[in-house]
């Protein structure tokens, strides 16, 4: 790998590490995005998936006993089924249009979410189908675009739990998420030797962002902890709106 890889190496396993630490909200989902301006998308998610189980392991850690049973109990199930759906339509589904739909859910979602807490709205109510149907859809665009950020937050936040309660939650959630992404990925053959070793020339960034982020999230206030997510999900999707603008292009050129 060439200078230019580790260029934009470092900030993504940085960002992605913060994101990790419960900070930030969706920003994981620019880690894949920032790599594949060096190398092949296909080649930058397999690279990322062995760094991030670490920063789960690493969060794991930092936030044990800081997680709702309830969510995740309602959420995983649905969300392993979503992995496995999206493994199985890998081929035939573009991955420019997953991109513009999970685009869509963020700005959209971030935009309603800013509304409702100006208009001090009361949180939402837990509801099992919600919960089955934002689970399936994490671990769909987990696999397909790995952006499963938008769809489990779209669901969590409006629950607007406790922010210590909420960053482990989305810890433990995607720690199950990329264990059982290995499986698909050992399967297409994406684990690599190359592969495998520049994911460990990476891992001591990996380590640095998740523990800032978790040190950031401890610190800055639930309230501007949430607004920060809020503005992380916009930004990010509209980096993938931007993305999948060649499927829109394709589609009425």
């Amino acid at each position: 790998m060439d200078a230019f890889f580790y260029f934009v190496a470092v900030p993504a396993v940085l960002l992605t590490g913060l994101s990790k630490g419960g900070f930030g909200g969706g920003i994981a989902m620019l880690g894949t995005p920032l790599l594949a301006l060096a190398i092949s998308p296909i080649q930058a998610a397999a690279i990322m998936l062995p760094v991030l189980i670490l920063m789960d392991i690493i969060g794991l850690a930092s936030y044990r006993g800081l997680f709702d049973r309830k969510i995740l109990a309602d959420f995983l199930p649905a969300a392993v089924i979503g992995i496995f759906a999206g493994w199985l339509t890998a081929a035939m589904v573009s991955d420019d249009w997953i991109r513009i739909l999970v685009g869509l859910i963020a700005v959209v979602f971030a935009l309603n979410q800013f509304a409702r807490d100006f208009r001090r709205l009361p949180a939402a109510s837990r509801n099992r189908i919600a919960a089955a149907f934002w689970g399936s859809l994490t671990g769909f665009t987990s696999f397909i675009a790995h952006a499963g950020g938008p769809p489990f937050q779209a669901y969590v936040v409006p629950l607007k739990i406790d922010k210590m309660i909420f960053a482990g939650t989305g810890v433990v959630a995607f720690a199950v998420i990329n264990a059982v992404k290995v499986i698909p990925y050992f399967a297409l053959g994406q684990f690599t030797g190359q592969n495998l070793q520049i994911s460990a020339t990476l891992m001591p960034m990996a380590v640095a962002g998740v523990l800032s982020g978790v040190w950031l999230t401890r610190r800055v206030p639930q309230t501007i902890f949430y607004n920060i997510t809020y503005a992380a999900m916009i930004a990010v999707g509209f980096k993938l709106l931007w993305d999948g603008r060649a499927a829109l292009t394709a589609g009425f050129g």
